[in-house]
């Protein structure tokens, strides 16, 4: 492709077709032209600029991790990548300390401490603290799904949930806790797992102020205080505040025992009374009567023991 520069001559370049135009008569002649891409019209005010953005056209990525081989477009993109390998985080929240390996990461992070949320949704006027978000959730009311499988050809509205759709079929869990190396396939779920390990609560319910590891047992718990059951049986009409309660519950009904003892081979509808059975065979008892050091198997033998104490 011939590339030229419009000035008072024709000039040739590499990969790149842009002409000058006139900003302002009234500023110096040293900040009086841009360059205008032929492509997409963007105008910038340094030829250094217009080759970068250039390669958002050519998909060209020039630079190349060392350490996985990955590419990038630009090396302030292979920049920040690198410090995915060496853990360099040199920008941290002077509110709670967490670090971050790029200035815009914090950026969206600090809106989290000042409810800052500028991006809003001109359909409904939900409002978000990234614009990215704002860009998934737009797409609910137009239905895009611009994300497909190569496998089963589903589609999706959100990249994310491609690769965790992928990653369901290869089994792959590319994000593991650095403390005791259990993996997940999500990002989010290992945030989410690593509160475990830190006892960190950052959703506090506004009415009694108690304090959740996820947003989701928060939004549980104030059903709580609204008494909403939002999920409900479709043969007794139960109703229900989390769908999992709904979930256990249906088995009643069909009478499903999903869980079964791998010792005798009894069979339960519900994970945790499998948890407590087990104890039979393995004389665990993890409840301990702080007066009298006496252990039980379930919680509930606790509080009827502790009753005795207090003569209640």
């Amino acid at each position: 492709m011939e590339t030229f520069i419009k000035t008072n001559e024709t000039h040739l370049i590499s990969d790149l077709c842009v002409k000058t135009v006139d900003t302002d008569k009234n500023v110096s002649d040293k900040n009086k032209r841009s360059l205008t891409r032929d492509i997409c019209g963007q105008k910038l005010c340094q030829k250094r600029l217009l080759k970068k953005h250039f390669h958002t056209h050519t998909k060209e990525k020039r630079y190349s991790c060392d350490v996985c081989h990955k590419n990038f477009s630009h090396k302030s993109n292979l920049n920040v990548h690198l410090r995915t390998h060496t853990k360099e985080k040199p920008f941290s929240c002077d509110v709670c300390g967490k670090g971050f390996p790029e200035r815009g990461s914090l950026t969206r992070h600090y809106r989290i401490h000042t409810n800052e949320k500028p991006f809003s949704c001109d359909v409904c006027g939900k409002a978000f603290s990234e614009r990215g978000n704002l860009t998934k959730h737009h797409r609910i009311h137009t239905n895009e799904k611009p994300f497909s499988c190569d496998v089963c050809h589903t589609d999706f509205s959100c990249k994310n949930n491609l690769n965790v759709h992928l990653r369901a079929q290869t089994n792959e869990k590319p994000f593991s806790c650095d403390v005791c190396g259990k993996a997940f396939s999500e990002k989010g779920n290992l945030t989410k797992h690593h509160r475990i390990h830190t006892n960190e609560k950052p959703f506090s319910c506004d009415i009694c102020h108690k304090d959740f590891s996820h947003k989701s047992n928060l939004n549980v718990h104030l059903r709580a205080h609204t008494n909403e059951k939002p999920f409900s049986c479709d043969v007794c009409g139960k109703g229900f505040s989390e769908r999992g309660s709904l979930t256990r519950h249906y088995r009643i009904h069909t009478n499903e025992k999903p869980f079964s003892c791998d010792v005798c081979g009894k069979e339960f509808s519900e994970r945790g009374n499998l948890t407590k059975h087990h104890r039979i065979h393995t004389n665990e008892k993890p409840f301990s009567c702080n007066i009298c050091h006496k252990h039980f198997s379930r919680k509930i033998h606790l509080n009827v023991h502790l009753r005795a104490h207090t003569n209640e």
